[in-house]
């Protein structure tokens, strides 16, 4: 699994022009599932992801995890993020997993990060979403548990 984690001020997601996820301070995640991964990939993400120390104490140091603040994750689904853009010039996604094993995955870390006390707020998988947010720093991580595994 990968995701790409983006401090925010505010964030939200829209379907239909109808907002299903929104939240003030906390983590943009974006959520991308391959054909390899498992259970144990989505919780060494929840836990990579609800403990990384990247919001400032008062002396401006990244010293405090999104629980520590009391932040809230949302998280979006995102198969664009195992996109190989090597040859040509459109994208392949062949190693992006398949929707039925996707979204479970999906799910499955999403009550993973719920299960550590955070708020979670997500878009609707699947769908064509239009996703709003203020990066804030800005502070944009890229984490990919196979390779930090």
């Amino acid at each position: 699994m990968k995701v790409v984690i983006q401090r925010c001020k505010k964030a939200s997601v829209a379907v239909d022009g109808n907002i299903v996820g929104e939240i003030s301070q906390g983590l943009m995640v974006l959520v991308g599932v391959t054909h390899e991964d498992t259970e144990k990939d989505a919780k060494y993400l929840a836990e990579k992801v609800v403990g990384l120390r990247i919001f400032e104490d008062e002396h401006g140091k990244m010293n405090f995890s999104v629980k520590d603040t009391g932040g809230a994750i949302l998280s979006v689904s995102q198969f664009t993020l195992y996109s190989d853009c090597r040859k040509g010039k459109r994208p392949n996604f062949m190693a992006a997993a398949k929707p039925d094993i996707a979204e479970g995955l999906y799910d499955f870390f999403n009550h993973e990060l719920e299960s550590k006390g955070i708020q979670v707020e997500t878009g609707r998988f699947g769908e064509m979403m239009d996703v709003s947010f203020t990066n804030w720093g800005p502070v944009t991580l890229i984490i990919d548990s196979r390779a930090d595994a």
